[in-house]
């Protein structure tokens, strides 16, 4: 019999909710856009435009973009850029409203295993250095600050810690999502993309 994992810093164990919640991730289409943009909206200062999101849609070989439902609610989503063996989140946000329900976890998780399955081995991402809850989140999935970018959110001339997360195609990266996995309650359905 197999030995549990060990996890001495607890960096895997998500804060418990009271009632398991099913939430299923979509591909991100059109139809989700007008909720996805009030999100946008309400998380960040300077939101993507819907013509933003819509071009992406128009670059599937190299994008990824997924909705987190809830019932027939959106409260969460997620974008993915693959360059070589380089895979960049673009954005992830979840709806104040349903923050620490495990949305954004599950959410990065799918990114990582998309990104692995499309042949990358690194996983980049910018987030402001004020944001501690975010960073915490990504040190679970081992991203590591790599660097900061001086004043890139511009409309409030935030830096960005530049964090990486690499060989993201080694087995020990598949254990460390799978503890992830195990940590989040409730299922998690994912709609696979069309082709």
């Amino acid at each position: 019999m197999a030995a549990e994992p060990v996890d001495p810093d607890g960096l895997y164990k998500l804060p418990v909710q009271r009632d398991p919640l099913e939430v299923h991730l979509t591909p991100m289409r059109r139809r989700h856009l007008r909720t996805v943009i009030r999100i946008e909206t309400e998380v960040y200062p300077r939101p993507w435009t819907m013509n933003l999101f819509v071009s992406e849609f128009g670059m599937r070989s190299s994008r990824s973009y997924y909705v987190a439902k809830v019932g027939p609610t959106v409260v969460g989503y997620s974008g993915l850029m693959l360059v070589g063996e380089d895979a960049h989140v673009t954005t992830i946000a979840v709806d104040p409203r349903w923050h620490r329900q495990q949305i954004g976890s599950r959410l990065l998780v799918n990114i990582a295993h998309d990104a692995r399955a499309r042949g990358a081995r690194h996983l980049t991402l910018e987030v402001r250095v004020s944001n501690e809850p975010a960073q915490r989140m990504y040190r679970r999935f081992g991203f590591r600050p790599a660097g900061i970018r001086k004043g890139y959110y511009v409309e409030t001339n935030e830096d960005a810690l530049v964090m990486w997360a690499d060989d993201i195609d080694d087995p020990a990266y598949a254990e460390r999502l799978g503890l992830i996995e195990a940590g989040i309650v409730g299922p998690t359905i994912i709609e696979a993309a069309r082709p």
